[in-house]
C-alpha cells in the first residue's frame, strides 16, 4: 500500500469512527425528557411557565440535545446573541450566514436564561395570563409573539408535547414510561395504578350531565366517567345506582385500588372490539390497558386478539388489534 493510500485509509477510518461515537451518544427523546424534567419544573415553579412547554421546545430546538448549538454551546433554546447578551457567544449559519448565538457553561444555565428570557421581554407577557396547562394557547403565543419564524412551530409543539405526555408535567406528575427509565415496576400486572396519564374529555362524545354533577360520556357504545379526586368504587356505585363490584370489574381492577383524578372508569361492561378502529400503534407511555380503555375493549379480548400472553406488554411501534 503506497502512503497516499495508507493516509487515505486512516483517513476513512478516523471518519467512521468519529460518526459511530456520534451515533453511540445521541440522545433518545425519552432520555432528554427524564434528564430535564425537573429543571422544566422547577422553571415551571420559580417563573410560571409551563414544564410541558419548556420540555417541548428544547427537544424541537435542540434535536433532543443532539444539535450542534446544544452540544458546543449548551444553547437549547436557538437564543440567539440580541443586543443586551453579554455572556460567551457561538456562531454558526443558521437564517443567515455566521449568526451569534448565546453561549452557556451547562444546559441548566441555558434553562434559566430561556426563562428570563420570556418573563423580562414584554412581547411575551400575553402568555403569562394563560393557564398553566393551556399548552396550546402557550404554542400559539409564542409564535404570535415571534419566538420562532416556522409557520408550524406551535402544531411541532403541541405534537411533541401529546406524543411524549408532556402535559402530565404541568399537573406535577411524572408519565408513566419515564417511571420505568428511573425504577423498575413493582408489578408487571397491568391495572390502572400504573397509569398516571389518561385519555382526555376532548376526545369523546359527552351524553349527560347526571342529576349528581357528573359528567357522562360514551365510548365503543360504553358509558363511562372521569374519577374526582377522592372517589371511591363505592362513591361511584351509589351515583350511578349500581354495584361496587361491577365498576372495578368492568374496568379490570382490583377492589383495593385507589383511584386517581381524571381516571376513565367505564359504568357498563366494556365491548369485545371497537366497532370504529380496526388497530392502533402503540406509543411510548401507553399500555396494554391503556389501550383497553381508550377504544372500550375488554383487556382480555383484546389479549386474545393479538395472540399476546395475558398481563404482557406490547414494544413500541406495535400495532395493536382493535376488532
Amino acid at each position: 500500500m503506497t502512503s497516499a493510500l495508507k493516509i487515505m485509509f486512516t483517513a476513512v477510518i478516523m471518519t467512521l469512527s468519529v460518526t459511530l461515537v456520534h451515533a453511540q451518544q445521541r440522545i433518545t427523546v425519552e432520555e432528554y425528557i427524564l434528564t430535564y424534567k425537573d429543571v422544566a419544573m422547577d422553571k415551571m415553579k420559580n417563573y410560571g411557565i409551563p414544564a410541558s412547554i419548556t420540555l417541548a421546545q428544547g427537544i424541537l430546538e435542540s434535536g433532543s440535545g443532539n444539535s450542534e448549538l446544544a452540544r458546543k454551546a449548551n444553547n437549547h433554546f436557538g437564543i440567539k446573541c440580541h443586543k443586551d447578551w453579554q455572556g460567551k457567544t457561538f456562531h454558526m449559519d443558521d437564517d443567515a450566514k455566521h449568526e451569534c448565538f448565546r453561549k452557556y457553561k451547562s444546559p441548566d444555565e441555558s434553562f434559566r436564561d430561556h426563562s428570563l428570557f420570556l418573563t423580562q421581554r414584554d412581547r411575551y407577557a400575553g402568555l403569562f395570563t394563560l393557564k398553566i396547562t393551556d399548552y396550546k394557547g402557550w404554542a400559539k403565543g409564542l409564535k404570535k409573539a415571534g419566538y420562532a419564524t416556522n409557520p408550524r412551530y406551535p402544531q411541532l409543539l403541541i405534537k411533541i408535547i401529546e406524543e411524549n405526555n408532556l402535559y402530565a408535567f404541568d399537573k406535577g406528575i411524572t408519565p408513566e414510561y419515564l417511571a420505568h427509565y428511573e425504577k423498575e415496576p413493582a408489578s408487571s400486572e397491568p391495572n390502572a395504578a400504573s397509569i398516571i396519564t389518561y385519555p382526555q374529555a376532548s376526545h369523546f362524545e359527552l351524553v349527560e350531565i347526571w342529576e349528581t354533577g357528573r359528567k357522562l360520556y360514551i365510548n365503543n357504545g360504553v358509558k363511562f366517567i372521569f374519577a374526582k379526586a377522592g372517589d371511591t368504587f363505592s362513591d361511584i356505585a351509589a351515583d350511578f345506582e349500581i354495584y361496587s363490584w361491577q365498576v372495578y370489574k368492568y374496568n379490570e381492577l382490583d377492589k383495593n385500588h385507589s383511584l386517581s383524578e381524571g381516571q376513565m372508569l367505564y359504568i357498563e361492561k366494556k365491548k369485545k372490539k371497537n366497532k370504529d378502529a380496526n388497530s392502533h400503534t402503540l406509543k411510548a407511555g401507553e399500555s396494554m390497558y391503556y389501550i383497553s380503555q381508550l377504544y372500550g375493549i375488554q383487556l382480555k379480548q383484546m389479549y386474545k386478539k393479538n395472540k399476546m400472553k395475558e398481563g404482557s406488554e406490547a414494544a413500541v411501534g406495535k400495532m395493536i388489534k382493535l376488532n
